[in-house]
């Protein structure tokens, strides 16, 4: 029996190119959209491509902004709730592409299978230096023992183009989420890892484009990886 999967994409203010994401990725998946509370045209666009796509488009909106960790849970409240298989998240910015879906519903199943951004295009010098400094800190924080410094050894533990098990998007779309903006990434793959969870990677091609990602961002980044350096350590309760 072929699995079913929905396409989950937070979006704010995202009007010059949600259309184009969703109407890339229908062809392979059902797609649900959290507007954020965007200011734009976003939410009349939405409107259109429901009335026009029906049941296999779905869309949320949010009256006020919550961020990506709340929109991305409140689409997989929906994959609960309609019986999806697989959650697969994506940027509604075009930095991922719609046309490697095939790719991640090919893919043998596991728990949470992240896109490594193997082929960037436009990502500047300081993000991808964040990228790898962040993939050494995610593997030993989720690694077995307080001397194992590589842990599981994921590339790429900040992406957000990946497919979710129905296990692990079913804890996700109920867990006491702390993140708050791109933090989320780092939670989800610690949810799935020290639940006991499979983890793989598949390659991607990642186009960077206009980013929300500023120095506040990255301080919430690195207050979530230090609570995780805690727990591992001990100093705080067992994660999660």
């Amino acid at each position: 029996m072929k699995l079913k999967a929905l396409v989950v994409i937070p979006a704010y203010n995202e009007a010059d190119s949600i259309e184009e994401v969703v109407r890339q990725t229908l062809p392979f998946c059902d797609v649900s959209v959290t507007d954020d509370a965007s200011k734009d045209a976003t939410p009349e666009i939405l409107k259109k491509l429901k009335s026009e796509f029906g049941d296999r488009f779905h869309f949320i909106r949010h009256e006020s902004n919550t961020h990506i960790p709340k929109g991305i849970q409140d689409g997989m409240k929906y994959a609960v709730a309609k019986g999806y298989d697989w959650v697969i998240t994506m940027d509604a910015g075009l930095s991922h592409d719609p046309n490697r879906i095939p790719a991640f519903l090919e893919f043998e199943a596991c728990d949470l299978l992240i896109g490594k951004r193997s082929i960037t295009q436009n990502v500047p010098t300081y993000r991808k230096a964040i990228s790898f400094l962040a993939a050494r800190v995610m593997n030993y924080c989720l690694s077995k023992g307080i001397f194992d410094f590589f842990g599981p050894r994921i590339s790429d533990c900040t992406s957000g183009y990946r497919r979710y098990s129905k296990l692990a998007f079913t804890k996700i779309a109920e867990y006491p989420l702390e993140s708050i903006a791109f933090d989320f990434h780092m939670e989800a793959l610690s949810i799935v890892s020290l639940s006991g969870g499979s983890i793989r990677e598949v390659e991607i091609k990642y186009v960077f484009s206009n980013s929300s990602f500023n120095s506040k961002v990255l301080k919430l980044a690195i207050q979530f990886a230090r609570k995780l350096l805690l727990r591992k350590w001990k100093l705080s309760p067992a994660y999660p």
